[in-house]
């Protein structure tokens, strides 16, 4: 195997449902333990390689956009003493081995300066609900929510116009030390599909821990009546977590798509998602 270290994308798919989580934790299934598991078998490592994924998705959340990154040797040596491009081997050998809830749709080497999470500029996920008993469908029952209370999807598309742009999502996130809970939310649309499905587009620069489900949560109250908008507007000027917000399930919840900037603009986007921002800074 070549020494020489190449940094490759890998495109995935999952359904999040018998996972922990995209970590991988002592113990427990996860999907970068199984996925870079699989990856060190295929090659042939010492021990897996360490993955960057764009979006650490939460136990029982589903992705069909997630973006990865590993830094690999260029070339594998193959059974027959051959050396061959190592994303073409792993292309060929990862979908064959990864099992049913795993599915990698591509590997391609990374451009210059790549970085699947701090070189994103948006990602987009859905959440998917039921309010009515009757539309429900068992057989898509690990990713869609039953939701207790009839919605207004007009209401909560025109509630979730209110939340859009920059802003302390403090109350809506799980405080982590040294990190910042400043996001610009660049989408928020909500529809009711021909199967009674209620479908909520989220799109911001980055999501901080539990952000989407709570957003959800919030939302929906003010679709179902319980609360209102002055409630959800005044949900921006908190500081901390709002215990008044409910997380709503995660398997309603896809990570749908990844967006990235131009190849030469990768670089200097990883550079600066990876200052600490604040709000004040992010306005001036």
């Amino acid at each position: 195997m070549s020494t020489d270290l190449v940094r490759w994308r890998l495109d995935i798919a999952y359904d999040g449902t018998a996972f922990i989580g995209w970590a991988a934790q002592p113990g427990q299934r996860s999907v970068e333990g199984d996925l870079a598991g699989w990856v060190g078998r295929i090659l042939s490592l010492d021990e897996p390689p360490r993955l960057t994924c764009a979006g650490r998705t939460d136990a029982g959340v589903h992705a069909r956009g997630q973006v990865v990154h590993v830094d690999l040797p260029a070339t594998t040596e193959t059974g027959r003493s051959e050396m061959r491009d190592t994303g073409a081997v792993l292309a060929h050998r990862l979908p064959r081995a990864l099992p049913a809830d795993i599915a990698v749709r591509g590997v391609t080497r990374a451009p210059d300066g790549f970085d699947a999470r701090f070189s994103a500029i948006w990602r987009r996920y859905v959440y998917r609900l039921w309010d009515d008993p009757a539309d429900a469908d068992p057989l898509r029952r690990y990713q869609v929510v039953r939701h207790p209370e009839p919605l207004d999807v007009s209401l909560l598309a025109d509630a979730g116009a209110d939340l859009i742009g920059l802003h302390d999502f403090a109350a809506f996130c799980k405080r982590r030390d040294q990190a910042t809970t400043i996001r610009t939310l660049q989408r928020v649309e909500a529809v009711r599909l021909g199967d009674r499905t209620i479908e909520v587009t989220v799109q911001a620069d980055a999501f901080c821990h539990s952000m989407v489900r709570s957003l959800m949560g919030a939302l929906t109250a003010v679709a179902a009546g319980r609360k209102d908008r002055t409630w959800l507007q005044g949900l921006l000027t908190r500081t901390e977590r709002a215990n008044d917000v409910t997380v709503l399930p995660a398997h309603g919840l896809t990570l749908e798509e990844v967006g990235y900037p131009a190849d030469a603009e990768l670089a200097a986007r990883a550079a600066e998602a990876r200052t600490t921002r604040s709000l004040r800074e992010e306005r001036a």
